[in-house]
């Protein structure tokens, strides 16, 4: 029988997640169906169990419901305990296993992607929310000089740090002033607003990598500002890609390449 995938959200219409997962499946030769499920706002719990009942082998989660579907798993990988949200259901039977694999598809898109490496370089991950709390594990683990957490409330930077026990700096925006950082990623809603992040001038040095974690057809704000210092600048679309693949991954034992993906993605957003 064709396994069953979904990715649940709401809203969900816009997700390309069935495209990405019907392409490694062709490339992969795995036999498998995906499907988009639109849950209700209070209805994640008794969606995602209607599906699993009913044959469902695996779940993609996006807003609003990585924090629920945490609690919803009675298991969790490592980064997923770290994050403390899950973008990723498996289903073995009764049991619902979490990961969250945003954080090692943001580095897959950095390091193998955009060929920057981030060991020994100075990081910067603006940002206190969700997004920003699952990469911070896996950046961690790449082995940075150092990492600094920032955001426009700094007590919730402070807050996530602390969580960490890391030796993680944490700052508001206008304590970066006089720093200067080889990679520089924005984990902040600004950009679905259409802002940037209120960051003083100066804060790339040479050669630095400005990374949106956003994607669009045009450059963000804060991608713009960026390029306007010198910067270069990569947007989320690979994160995309990388995270979906470490699905693929953790559902059906196989990695895709997503190489040749990638470039049609980017094609498509033209």
């Amino acid at each position: 029988m064709t396994d069953r995938y979904a990715v649940i959200g709401h809203p969900v219409e816009h997700s390309r997640s069935p495209a990405i997962h019907a392409a490694f499946a062709r490339q992969t030769g795995q036999d498998i169906e995906y499907l988009k499920l639109l849950a209700p706002l209070d209805g994640f719990v008794a969606a995602a169990e209607a599906f699993r009942t009913s044959g469902g082998r695996g779940m993609n989660v996006t807003l609003p419901f990585k924090e629920e579907a945490f609690a919803y798993a009675g298991g969790h990988s490592e980064r997923a305990r770290s994050a403390g949200a899950v973008n990723t259901l498996r289903f073995d039977g009764d049991r619902v296993f979490g990961d969250n694999t945003d954080g090692a598809g943001l580095v897959r898109d950095i390091r193998d992607n955009l060929g920057v490496p981030l060991r020994d370089k100075a990081l910067l991950l603006l940002g206190a929310g969700g997004a920003a709390r699952g990469a911070i594990r896996p950046l961690l683990d790449q082995g940075p000089a150092s990492l600094t957490l920032a955001n426009r409330r700094p007590e919730r930077a402070l807050a996530l740090a602390l969580h960490f026990d890391a030796g993680l700096a944490a700052c508001g925006f206008a304590e970066l002033a006089g720093r200067r950082f080889d990679i520089v990623i924005n984990a902040t809603a600004a950009s679905l607003e259409g802002e940037a992040p209120a960051l003083p001038a100066g804060i790339y040095a040479p050669a630095a990598l400005a990374y949106d974690m956003m994607y669009a057809k045009a450059p963000t704000p804060f991608l713009a500002a960026a390029l306007a210092q010198g910067a270069r600048t990569a947007d989320g679309l690979g994160m995309l890609l990388e995270q979906a693949a470490e699905s693929f991954l953790l559902w059906r034992g196989v990695r895709p390449d997503t190489r040749p993906l990638l470039a049609a993605l980017r094609a498509s957003l033209a």
